[in-house]
């Protein structure tokens, strides 16, 4: 697999989309051939010469990482000349794609529209992200991720959630700009904003549960992202779920309500249909549980990697 610390030349947009892609090894094979269908798409719709960078992010750039619900979570930066239209018109057949290679579900009818503001104001179970070259530069959250402006400067904790996308991404074809990561600093206010996001789709999966059997999904995706979103705001770093998640274990002295809950979590991420109501109630307290150990501990790591 071709890694986010990979220092050859990026490959050339001339070069065959195919034998990029074969080129970089996409261990999961039902994102690859999603991946391909994707490109071959944009080829024809667009125009290979439009297709600036493909990234791939989260779980699936990790051997073992992926669950039954993960997405694919794949970056498509397009040039500057494609418009808003272009893109939207893009979206409808990327989802059509998504359903073809089982990465989205059908939902529950009654609550789908629902269901989907949530989705897509926070980004939850979108299996593409289309933006321009200039949004991507520029930084621009909601342009980047395609989700509600409001929503997004209110809750997202976008500085912490950037450079874990750059960390943990593949660069599949075309130019590598992920170099923007110096440019961002991440601080103790991102975290703020990481702990009331992931509360809000915690408390929202709660409430619905007595009307969609689905929603530990949900509960699933918080505490993932609450994980994610402690372990970089405090060593920097991206790793598989498991590691962080035994990094906090030792960070609350072998705590057992944590290990047990964390044992939790990774059977349900094996079987994440089923319903466990004892989960989701307690998923506040352990989404505020693993902020607070990230925001308490990141002075000590300063201090030791500074005495290092």
């Amino acid at each position: 697999m071709v890694n986010s610390t990979s220092k050859g030349k990026p490959k050339s947009p001339s070069v065959s989309i195919e034998s990029q892609l074969n080129g970089a090894l996409v261990s999961n094979k039902q994102v690859h051939y999603y991946i391909r269908d994707l490109v071959k798409f944009l080829e024809v719709k667009i125009g290979q010469d439009k297709i600036v960078s493909l990234m791939l992010f989260g779980s699936n750039t990790y051997n073992n990482d992926t669950s039954k619900i993960s997405d694919c979570d794949l970056l498509v930066i397009l040039s500057d000349d494609v418009t808003d239209s272009q893109i939207k018109s893009l979206e409808k057949y990327f989802l059509e794609l998504e359903i073809k290679h089982d990465l989205n579900e059908i939902q529950h009818k009654f609550l789908a529209p629902l269901l989907r503001v949530i989705e897509k104001s926070t980004g939850m179970y979108v299996s593409h992200f289309i933006t321009r070259k200039i949004h991507w530069l520029s930084k621009k959250f909601s342009r980047i991720f395609r989700v509600n402006r409001v929503f997004a400067f209110l809750f997202a904790p976008r500085d912490i959630v950037l450079k874990s996308v750059i960390s943990s991404s593949i660069l599949l074809i075309g130019k590598d700009l992920r170099h923007i990561d110096k440019e961002i600093e991440i601080t103790s206010f991102g975290m703020i904003k990481s702990i009331l996001l992931n509360l809000i789709i915690s408390i929202f999966a709660l409430g619905i549960s007595p009307f969609y059997h689905a929603t530990t999904k949900y509960e699933l995706e918080a505490i993932k992202w609450s994980l994610r979103a402690s372990n970089f705001y405090l060593y920097n770093d991206t790793l598989e779920l498991e590691k962080i998640a035994s990094r906090f274990i030792k960070l609350s002295n072998i705590n057992k309500s944590l290990s047990k809950y964390m044992g939790r979590f990774k059977y349900l991420r094996r079987n994440p249909f089923r319903r466990s109501f004892r989960y989701s109630l307690f998923s506040p307290f352990y989404i505020l549980k693993i902020h607070i150990l990230g925001l308490k501990y990141k002075k000590l790591v300063k201090d030791r990697s500074l005495r290092k």
